[in-house]
């Protein structure tokens, strides 16, 4: 804190002979810098059998342990938040434990990601239901018992009507998590986990910013599996929901694969992050290739905005071991540059380096 007009005075306890000159006050150097944060979001945490069977030989004799698989972007995740997507439900310790097409992963993959420095997970997913509302329970108690924040799914209806408002370095900001659905398994309940509605999602930003939230991100998963390209429907919803000053961020998952980014007036669309973990029966290349975003909001005369906005790519290399890595931060290799080029081409197809944003460096 500046304190201005203080001045220390000394007594020597003896008559003291001549003047001096007044300490002179401390001058202000300026307004005070303008409030800001950094969040970074990574894709598609989806937990094949094949990435449980790592984390068992990365544990060893104690157990499970995922942060050996998610450790190469401990770096590109630092920031005042970070947000992830849980695609799969979680169990328990016991087990057992199941992949495609009706998922349940160990309890173990909520530690991963607090340990590699995730802050809150979305868990409205398509297969948020894949082992019934026993697995939402399940799951959330995971993430509870680490620290992991969640939003998406709910355990009861009270917890579904309390927004999820984070700490961003001082800020307060609200995370919304909403998917298309569930695969065709019906909701028993309509509050167990978020379905897309433009109505409800603005509601929804609406209520956060009423109980207190300054920024407001949503979380959605959207658009056609493994298809690079955004829907007309995901641009349609992106533009109908960011038109509104409830709504300040998008980060799209769902698709396997990179889709672009787009800036939208003053505001950001990530249409989807690709997978950030996953090993799937039949890799496809492009389903091991992920970004992840990075956004600086800053507070201005009318509100908050991005003032910079980055990616890093990121690859799983299948091993053995199986690795997610930073592709800033490793040497080149024939495989690791393709990942690159390719990825740089589809998050700048829709006009987002001209926009502002940029591949970020190590």
């Amino acid at each position: 804190m500046l304190v201005t007009g203080f001045v220390l005075s000394g007594c020597t306890g003896s008559p003291v002979v001549g003047t001096s000159e007044p300490a002179p006050s401390p001058t202000s150097s300026g307004p005070p810098p303008a409030r800001s944060f950094v969040l970074t979001a990574g894709g598609d945490v989806l937990i094949h059998p094949a990435l449980t069977e790592q984390a068992v030989a990365d544990g060893g004799a104690a157990g499970r342990d995922f942060l050996p698989l998610f450790s190469g972007i401990e770096e590109a995740l630092k920031a005042d938040l970070s947000l992830c997507h849980l695609e799969v439900p979680l169990g328990t310790k016991e087990g057992p434990f199941f992949g495609y097409p009706a998922f349940l992963a160990p309890p173990e993959v909520a530690k991963g990601l607090v340990d590699v420095g995730y802050d809150s997970c979305s868990t409205a997913s398509n297969h948020t239901l894949d082992r019934g509302v026993a697995a939402i329970t399940t799951t959330l108690d995971a993430m509870d018992a680490v620290g992991l924040k969640h939003t998406g799914s709910f355990r009861t209806q009270e917890e579904s009507t309390a927004p999820l408002i984070l700490d961003a370095g001082g800020v307060k900001v609200a995370q919304l998590s909403f998917t298309y659905g569930f695969n065709g398994i019906p909701l028993p309940q309509p509050w167990r986990a978020n379905q897309i509605n433009a109505a409800k999602i603005l509601a929804d930003a609406r209520a956060a910013r009423a109980a207190g939230a300054e920024v407001v991100v949503l979380s959605v998963q959207w658009g056609n599996e493994y298809q690079h390209e955004a829907t007309a429907d995901q641009k349609a919803l992106a533009r109908q929901l960011l038109a509104d000053p409830a709504l300040d961020l998008i980060i799209g998952t769902h698709v396997h694969v990179v889709q672009p980014f787009e800036k939208i007036g003053s505001k950001w669309v990530a249409y989807g992050l690709g997978n950030e973990v996953a090993r799937h029966a039949e890799p496809r290349g492009v389903t091991e290739e992920g970004v992840i975003a990075r956004f600086k909001f800053e507070q201005g005369p009318s509100g908050w905005s991005v003032v910079e906005a980055s990616y890093t790519p990121t690859l799983v290399e299948l091993g053995p071991p199986i690795r997610l890595v930073d592709l800033t931060r490793v040497p080149a290799t024939e495989r690791r540059t393709q990942a690159v080029n390719r990825t740089e081409g589809i998050v700048f197809s829709m006009g987002a380096d001209d926009q502002g944003l940029t591949r970020r460096k190590p």
